[in-house]
């Protein structure tokens, strides 16, 4: 069955802020699986050792687990505030973990990470010959298709990376093109990111 587009972090990233004189700490990172989200946990446990409380949340795609801890806050307070972020911004496969802090701290770290829109993909192989070479790549922009790797030996050998939804419309153009001689072969169906996706889904301009 294919893969639903989802929204997540590129990468860790962290954010703080002071208020009355306490320093609030906020840091997000993508996770698939709760042993990745306690590896994060315990790596922001170690960075702040002197913090009076460590509070967190999670959402998985996989089997839709959402966890969150108060750390010892009042019941309700602390975890559940920065779960409520990550699934306003509509984030899974990420951890947001704090310092002492809740909401506004989570919505810092959100703020700073690098939002991705993932969407079903495509690595497929173009072998073409050198005339038609050119004409391909002036293809690529139009179908999303991003250039993983190319080959010159006796022809060109194509790796590259497409929307699923475009594959069969950028067969029928290779088709259309080359008189039927050139057709995509699927090597990998995969989850990527796309330039110029807004977290959306929308393409930018």
């Amino acid at each position: 069955m294919a893969q639903a587009a989802y929204t997540t972090v590129a990468a860790p990233a962290a954010a703080e802020f002071v208020e009355k004189r306490s320093r609030f700490i906020g840091q997000i990172a993508p996770v698939s699986t709760p042993e990745e989200a306690a590896e994060f946990m315990g790596g922001v446990r170690a960075q702040h050792r002197e913090a009076s409380h460590h509070c967190y949340a999670y959402v998985l795609r996989q089997g839709g687990l959402q966890r969150f801890s108060d750390d010892g806050e009042p019941s309700g307070t602390a975890g559940r505030p920065i779960l409520e972020v990550v699934r306003r911004e509509g984030l899974v496969d990420a951890a947001g973990g704090l310092t002492r802090a809740y909401a506004q701290g989570a919505k810092c770290a959100v703020d700073a990470a690098r939002v991705l829109r993932m969407r079903p993909a495509v690595v497929v192989g173009v072998d073409a010959d050198y005339a038609q070479y050119g004409k391909i790549t002036h293809l690529l922009p139009g179908f999303g298709a991003a250039v993983l790797d190319t080959r010159f030996t006796q022809g060109v050998r194509l790796t590259l990376l497409l929307p699923r939804e475009r594959l069969d419309a950028f067969a029928r153009a290779l088709g259309e093109l080359s008189a039927g001689a050139v057709a995509p072969l699927i090597l990998e169906e995969k989850m990527a990111p796309f330039d110029g996706d807004s977290p959306d889904g929308t393409r930018r301009t």
